[in-house]
């Protein structure tokens, strides 16, 4: 075999596309999935079984089913429900800013159940609520832990972007196929979609190696 990655150079334009709407809907993922894990979370630790069991509820359907499928049933099936179409981007936001919902959520809880229960006590004998001592007390102390966590989900949630192609969402994978089916070089376009997938989330990484770093020292 003999490597050739000119047709790829010369269509580095369409492989940008793709690296655009990748970062696009990781951006929209990150926030939607982790802003959305926090009520969640909090919801799965509440002793109000009217606000833990609805948030059970969605972080065991979500956790326990794959993010393909749920991609897919949001844009095929989803509509047939709904009075209006879902585009492409809509359902693969969907499926992996949910999925991604569920997972943090657990990171939230885990988090803040790791908190001694003597912040607790100090906040309420402070006279705070449980909201109070929540914001002011527990959630600053327990996000210090999480972050590491929560940077590992990040990573997750970019290299799921991939998913999105499924529904012909324009992301980096979706362009490489669009060039591997034109010019049959299916090696070479996937190990440069690797190789920028790789270059993109570098920073990511050593960020997380970073966080887990610092906290390990105590710093």
């Amino acid at each position: 075999m003999r490597w050739d990655f000119a047709t790829v150079i010369e269509h580095a334009d369409v492989l940008a596309i793709g690296a655009v709407g990748t970062l696009r809907i990781f951006a929209i993922c990150l926030v939607l999935g982790l802003g959305l894990g926090l009520p969640v979370g909090l919801g799965r630790y509440a002793r109000n079984p009217w606000l833990r069991a609805p948030a059970t509820a969605f972080v065991e359907f979500f956790r326990n089913t794959p993010v393909l499928v749920q991609i897919i049933w949001f844009f095929f099936a989803l509509p047939i429900l709904l009075p209006f179409q879902i585009g492409p981007l809509t359902a693969a936001v969907l499926g992996i800013s949910l999925n991604s919902a569920a997972f943090s959520a657990e990171i939230y809880r885990g988090g803040i159940q790791s908190i001694e229960r003597g912040q607790w006590d100090g906040a309420r004998a402070l006279g705070m609520s449980w909201l109070q001592a929540m914001r002011r007390v527990i959630l600053p102390q327990a996000i210090k832990r999480m972050l590491p966590a929560l940077a590992n989900r990040a990573i997750e949630i970019f290299k799921m972007s991939t998913l999105a192609s499924a529904v012909a969402y324009v992301e980096l994978l979706q362009q490489g196929k669009l060039i591997a089916s034109l010019y049959y070089n299916p090696i070479e376009v996937y190990t440069a979609v690797a190789a920028i997938f790789s270059v993109i989330l570098w920073p990511l990484v050593q960020l997380s190696y970073w966080l887990e770093r610092r906290l390990k020292g105590g710093e």
